[in-house]
């Protein structure tokens, strides 16, 4: 079902900006992501014991993160490793800079 009589397009920086945003769309996600970013790597194992969730919980968080593209893993079994994906988070943080300083003209002056 079509909503507009025109295709809409979208910049690169606005797919990615919504991708990140939906990301961040839940509130273990950003203490997860706030957890990292102190952090040089941390396992899995170790984020269930500072957020009180089932590990398939985390996992899926840590899924939705990862494929965003805010973290990064490596697989040494038995554990999973995960760290902030730090060209990635630098991109994140100047696509939101750039969103909320940006001045456009011809918006509403309320």
């Amino acid at each position: 079902m079509q909503r507009t009589l025109s295709d809409i397009s979208y910049s690169t920086d606005e797919i990615a900006l919504a991708a990140i945003a939906k990301a961040l769309s839940h509130p273990v996600r950003i203490k997860i992501l706030r957890l990292l970013a102190g952090e040089t790597c941390c396992f899995t194992g170790e984020l269930t014991s500072l957020i009180p969730m089932a590990q398939s919980t985390i996992s899926q968080h840590l899924k939705a993160l990862l494929e965003a593209g805010l973290i990064q893993g490596e697989i040494n079994p038995p554990k999973v490793k995960y760290c902030i994906h730090r060209e990635n988070w630098a991109k994140a943080q100047a696509l939101f800079g750039d969103f909320f300083t940006s001045e456009k003209s011809g918006g509403c002056n309320c």
